[in-house]
């Protein structure tokens, strides 16, 4: 549930500032930049037919297609262990709602609308925010995973009937 919410609320938020974002500074809008930090940070409005960082342009058609194929693996691989951890369900929500949100704007639109820049970065919106976010979590808790399985696997019998490893007191 906490998934699912979550990747309601990125969605909703990723789709309302880029409808601002295409409202206030859209190819009909009569300004074309608002600078939010001088040198640093400003809104510009960016048609990504990419994928992440600008790369693979043009390939929108190809790009929802592997977004949507994406979405159902991550749905699917780790459906039992969102009742686990409410940090995996985070780190999915934020995947599958900005995922969500940049497959709208590609089926719209047949771009993703992008807006953030900062000088020396690839241009970026909300999903694409979240979406980072969101990996870098799942590879933390892949990591922690990965870690305590490995704990668990050094309380094994060591072949001589001794159990190694963590105490069970």
């Amino acid at each position: 549930m906490l998934t699912a919410a979550l990747g309601l609320g990125v969605l909703l938020v990723d789709q309302l500032t880029k409808a601002l974002i295409i409202d206030r500074i859209g190819p009909d809008a009569p300004d074309r930049v608002i600078v939010l930090i001088p040198g640093w940070l400003r809104l510009i409005y960016v048609e990504n037919t990419g994928a992440a960082f600008g790369t693979f342009q043009g390939n929108s058609p190809i790009l929802t297609v592997l977004a949507l194929v994406v979405v159902g693996v991550i749905i699917a691989y780790f459906r039992q262990s969102l009742l686990r951890s409410t940090w995996l369900s985070v780190a999915l929500g934020l995947q599958l709602g900005g995922a969500i949100g940049n497959v709208i704007d590609r089926l719209r639109l047949g771009y993703v609308v992008d807006f953030i820049d900062f000088p020396h970065w690839p241009t970026f919106n909300m999903a694409d925010s979240a979406i980072t976010v969101g990996v870098v979590m799942l590879g933390i808790y892949l990591l922690r995973e990965d870690g305590a399985t490995h704990r668990d696997g050094m309380a094994a019998d060591d072949g001589n009937g001794a159990v190694s490893g963590r105490s069970s007191e």
